[in-house]
């Protein structure tokens, strides 16, 4: 039999063979083999309109074959100027001015320059410390991982890593004061005043923060009052609140942005994964109003990259734009996920399934060892990792993580589906998410 050629490819999960992929429509994947896969998770929480779309295809390239690049600093595209309009009356608050990139951790690490840039123009050039929370995730360039509560990431870059100040993460299930909502009074977002204070309200820019807790915590749902009080907190110190929405933005929580469930409107707000709907790297900010006037009055933005504001990244996110809203597929994630939650709350009689949460179609499963004590297993059994394995073999794509609990230990796996996904395939995603529990003693 003849060999394969050995792969050039530096993968990611190095020692594991990844069967190749051929094709995709809707919620499905079929590798090179035939064998097919639910996407349970969209990949990384990126596909929202499903695979397959060819208007998206098609669209990305009529622009290529017109004009692939151009440089945002010497031209504009018309496909970009469409976009930036069309998404405006869906963006949180007054944050209608759109920065184009080419992912979420640049997305991330673009806003938080954006942050300084204003306090330096408003002549508050004193700011610069931006908060962070001690559950989160904001990507994985040296800046947005160093504003990240992921130590079991950060750990090989530490010496590397700016030190930066956090606040409380509001995790229920691990509350990090030992309470319960809702008596505890969300004590955990007057511990972010309590930070402001005790560095400085002068020395602190922004504070950056998810509105629903994703790879971190696996779709950990704040209070409902968390993020209004975290504003106003924000507002009367001087701070900008920077709403991470790469992982929650266009539709995966059942709204167009995570934040619209809290009421709470942010200055600056940053996107990725379903801006495109995977058929592009993309990330973006969307700016106020106010932050973007100060900063043009002040000179400009001293900052970019070669591929942002790129035409036919504009071209695939302005095609999944009109998909979602022609389809009505945000108000379907909301409607879907509801339902697929109530289906994965049976999954609790697991001895082992602590809790079951989430939002719209942005759902997870913890894992551990002791219900009662909702003590984490050890980091060294991979529980996560062995649940993800068994459920791939079993035909579905999940998305696993770790340090949910203490920031080593903690193990979650996160359903995150294409919005298009059918009923049936929900309840079969579930059983598969079922058999394998059952499989793995858990």
């Amino acid at each position: 039999m003849e060999r394969a050629p050995e792969s050039l490819v530096f993968r990611r999960a190095p020692g594991r063979e990844l069967p190749t992929v051929e094709r995709g429509e809707g919620a499905v994947l079929w590798d090179r083999g035939g064998k097919r896969y639910l996407d349970g998770s969209g990949g990384a929480v990126v596909v929202n309109v499903g695979h397959g779309r060819a208007e998206v295809a098609q669209a990305m390239s009529r622009q290529a074959a017109a004009a692939a690049y151009v440089h945002g600093t010497q031209f504009t595209s018309d496909v970009l100027e469409e976009y930036a309009r069309r998404l405006a009356p869906h963006a949180p608050g007054d944050c209608r001015k759109l920065y184009l990139v080419s992912g979420g951790s640049e997305a991330n690490e673009t806003a938080v320059k954006l942050a300084r840039a204003y306090q330096v123009a408003i002549g508050a050039s004193s700011r610069h410390k931006v908060i962070g929370r001690s559950v989160s995730y904001h990507g994985s360039t040296l800046a947005t991982l160093g504003l990240s509560g992921r130590p079991t990431l950060q750990a090989p870059y530490a010496p590397m890593l700016a030190a930066h100040p956090r606040a409380m993460a509001p995790f229920c299930y691990h509350c990090p004061l030992g309470t319960s909502y809702p008596t505890c009074g969300v004590a955990c977002v007057e511990d972010l005043e309590a930070v402001i204070c005790r560095e400085g309200p002068e020395t602190v820019a922004a504070y950056i923060a998810e509105p629903v807790l994703g790879a971190s915590a696996g779709a950990a749902v704040p209070p409902a009052e968390y993020a209004a009080r975290a504003a106003e907190i924000c507002r009367r110190h001087g701070v900008l609140y920077v709403d991470d929405e790469v992982m929650t933005g266009f539709g995966r929580t059942g709204r167009w942005f995570g934040i619209e469930w809290s009421g709470a409107a942010p200055d600056i707000v940053t996107c990725g994964k379903g801006m495109s709907g995977g058929y592009m790297p993309v990330g973006g900010v969307l700016a106020s109003e106010r932050v973007v006037a100060a900063v043009a009055r002040a000179g400009g933005f001293v900052h970019g990259y070669t591929f942002s504001h790129h035409p036919v990244t504009a071209a695939a996110c302005l095609a999944v734009l009109d998909i979602l809203e022609r389809e009505d597929l945000v108000e379907r994630s909301r409607r879907l996920g509801e339902a697929a939650l109530l289906r994965m709350g049976a999954l609790r009689r697991h001895p082992h399934v602590g809790d079951v949460r989430g939002r719209g179609l942005m759902l997870g499963l913890e894992l551990v060892a002791d219900k009662d004590a909702r003590r984490p297993f050890s980091r060294a059994e991979k529980r996560a990792e062995a649940l993800a394995a068994a459920c791939f073999e079993g035909g579905l794509v999940t998305y696993p993580s770790a340090g949910a609990a203490t920031g080593t230990d903690g193990d979650v796996v996160m359903l995150a589906p294409p919005f298009v996904v059918t009923e049936p395939q929900l309840a079969e995603m579930v059983d598969v998410l079922d058999r394998s529990l059952y499989a793995l003693g858990l």
